[in-house]
């Protein structure tokens, strides 16, 4: 399993839908900016937004296993290989994502505990 790179591409905000639905003062998303890189493999980064990590984890999961140039999702998505593009579930605000495959391996930094089913 090796890490995924994941990039914050932008921010958007829905601004007709916003006035609609949104409550007062809504604005784009708070928690993450434009720029902001983590890396990923089996665990949310530390300081990632949990909302936007239940949308993109299975992509994430996905490229840490990716080991080719072959292209993502049966090459019918996106033409870069080793690459996806995702945004977080939110409607109003959504986030979007560049989530790249990397070669850095990755390392579970603790120690798995076996524990017997009583």
């Amino acid at each position: 399993m090796n890490k995924v790179k994941i990039t914050v591409l932008k921010t958007t905000f829905d601004k007709e839908l916003a006035a609609e639905y949104g409550v007062e003062g809504l604005s784009a998303c708070p928690m993450l900016k434009a720029g902001q890189v983590y890396y990923a493999d089996y665990a949310k980064p530390e300081g990632f937004c949990d909302e936007a990590w239940k949308a993109i984890y299975q992509y994430v999961f996905a490229l840490s296993h990716y080991s080719g140039n072959e292209l993502f999702y049966y090459g019918d998505w996106i033409k870069t290989p080793g690459v996806a593009i995702c945004s977080c579930n939110d409607g109003l605000r959504p986030v979007i994502f560049k989530l790249e495959a990397t070669k850095e391996v990755s390392e579970i930094n603790y120690t798995p505990v076996n524990q017997q089913i009583l």
